[in-house]
Order: structure tokens, then sequence, then C-alpha cells
């Protein structure tokens, strides 16, 4: 079965506005505090709901081609296992450490903690690019 993809591609294209927003330079300077802040959160908050939507495309790409019991029930460590071992991404452990941001985004009100989270989704993003191309090139 074909998955649509649309919002997984949708998710992508808004993370990387956020992401190319936040990280002008020049125009983040010219913005005040609250401003900047209101952009980091929104790079936060597409980051957030991009890997919930990338970690269940994964998923459901496995149950329709490897099988459900592969999925069922398992941790995120060994859904990222399996999706390296089917091609559609290449590190387990920085999957890992996206999922691990992502459980952190709700005490990014801790300043320290939401500059790690943005961190993580600077990194994020070409991994989650990079994810779609081998979801579209493996999508039956």
């Amino acid at each position: 079965m074909t998955l649509d993809l649309s919002a997984l591609n949708g998710a992508i294209a808004s993370l990387g506005r956020a992401v190319e927003v936040a990280t002008d330079e020049e125009g983040m300077a010219r913005l005040s505090a609250a401003q900047r802040e209101t952009i980091r959160a929104g790079v936060i908050q597409n980051f957030e709901f991009t890997y919930e939507l990338c970690w269940k495309f994964m998923k459901r790409w496995i149950e329709e081609n490897v099988g459900a019991t592969y999925v069922d029930g398992v941790t995120r460590r060994e859904l990222f296992r399996h999706a390296a071992e089917n091609r559609l991404i290449v590190d387990v452990d920085r999957w890992m450490r996206f999922h691990k941001a992502r459980n952190e985004t709700s005490h990014t009100y801790n300043p320290k903690t939401a500059k790690e989270v943005l961190a993580a989704a600077l990194e994020f993003l070409p991994k989650a690019q990079e994810f779609l191309e081998a979801l579209t090139a493996r999508n039956d």
C-alpha cells in the first residue's frame, strides 16, 4: 500500500521555513528579544510535530512492508533499528537523541533546555529530509 506522504512533506517544509528564519542572523538581530524567543519556540514546535510524524510514518511503512509484528509494542529504539535495517534511516543513536529532545519539549520554559532542543531541531531537519527521501523512494 502506498502511503500518502503529503502531511510529512508539509511538516518538513514548515520546519525548514522556521529553521531558515531562525538561522538568519541578520534578520534575527533586527528583532526584539520577545520576537526572537517566539521564532525559536516556533522552531521547537515544528520540530515536535515533524518528529512525531516521522516516527509514525516509519512505523506505518514497516507495518505495511515488513509486518505489523515488527513494530507492535516495540520500543522506540527497536523501531529505529527496524527503520535502519530497511534503509529508511542511517543512525539509530542519532534518532534516539531526537527522541530525547522531543521528550524535553514540554520543558522548554527552561532556557537551557529550550536551547538544547533548538540545537536538536536544527540537526534534525536534514535527517528528516533524508528520511522523507528514503521513504519516498521505497513507497510502493
